[in-house]
């Protein structure tokens, strides 16, 4: 029997925006990638479910800095709820837990109701999601069959747009801030709407700051990796500063740039701002900041600098 070779991982910096394919989940998917790409270092920047694709921006190296930031963008999907059922899992892979008939629905009516989910939302989560209590991800527990009291958190819901119906399914497009379970919403949608209803299909469209997304799938990066190696590979990777985008910037000149990285706080004229992406000379990226009171900067997170081989 042979053993697999054994995988070099290298340093590598740089973030990947993965189409990812449905029935994988979101950790799956990053180590398929990290794996590809060997990188020393990997992260994604919240999950998405089994059931769902679309964007998954996946940071690597330095980059993980970043993952914290991401995870807290907006972000935006379309979907396919489907009406008539409520399912254990609020979603198509779930046990269905209740049928109900489906009443002639026209489509004033329909965005009435997709009117009442949008603003400031206090959102009851799915049993079955990743959120933890007591240090164990709820849906371990909801597999072991105990009686779960899912949390209720206060989420953001920007637009709620219906774009096309039938009769037993919805088409919809979501815009929503961190933290919202479009799940959540579809099954809130059908007890307004007295049918019961659960997620058909799911994909995830952009993520802050990363609105018109070139998205790469596996395959395509199987492809590419074989045809043209890891250099083909590493040119599908975005660079640092393209995760600072939506961010305040402050831009430092070589002598300040130097004290920066050093760990030391700088004065300056910037507004305040917290975080800021602080970049030197010819726009390396150089960290994260935060600016307070008096344009007084503070180094929070250092990225390591290029070719150096040493933690920023």
């Amino acid at each position: 029997m042979t053993t697999p070779a054994r995988i070099k991982f290298r340093d590598i910096d740089g973030i990947l925006l993965l189409d990812k394919p449905a029935g994988m989940s979101s950790n799956a998917a990053l180590q398929s990638a990290r794996r590809l790409f060997r990188a020393a270092k990997g992260g994604h920047t919240g999950s998405l479910d089994p059931l769902a694709t679309g964007l998954l921006p996946l940071c690597f190296g330095e980059a993980t800095k970043l993952a914290g930031l991401l995870l807290g963008a907006d972000k935006a999907y379309e979907a396919d709820i489907m009406l008539g059922a409520t399912t254990d899992t609020d979603d198509a892979d779930g046990q269905v837990l209740r049928r109900r008939p489906v009443p002639a629905l026209e489509r004033a009516s329909l965005e009435a109701a997709l009117g009442t989910f949008t603003g400031v939302l206090q959102q009851r989560a799915p049993v079955y999601s990743a959120l933890k209590q007591g240090g164990e991800p709820l849906y371990a527990r909801a597999r072991r069959g105990e009686v779960i009291e899912a949390p209720v958190r206060e989420v953001s819901v920007h637009a709620f747009e219906l774009l096309d119906h039938d009769a037993s399914r919805l088409r919809v497009r979501v815009r929503c801030g961190s933290g919202t379970y479009i799940r959540s919403l579809a099954r809130d949608l059908g007890e307004v709407l007295g049918c019961g209803a659960h997620i058909g299909t799911l994909r995830r469209l952009w993520v802050e700051p990363f609105r018109q997304p070139r998205m790469w799938s596996l395959e395509a990066l199987q492809a590419l990796a074989g045809s043209g190696g890891e250099a083909a590979l590493d040119a599908c990777l975005l660079p640092l500063h393209a995760g600072l985008a939506g961010f305040a910037r402050v831009e430092l000149g070589a002598d300040e740039a130097a004290r920066f990285v050093l760990g030391q706080r700088l004065r300056g004229p910037w507004p305040v701002a917290d975080p800021a992406g602080v970049f030197g000379p010819q726009g390396v990226a150089l960290g994260l900041g935060r600016v307070g009171e008096g344009g007084r900067l503070s180094p929070q997170r250092l990225f390591r600098p290029p070719g150096s081989g040493q933690p920023g």
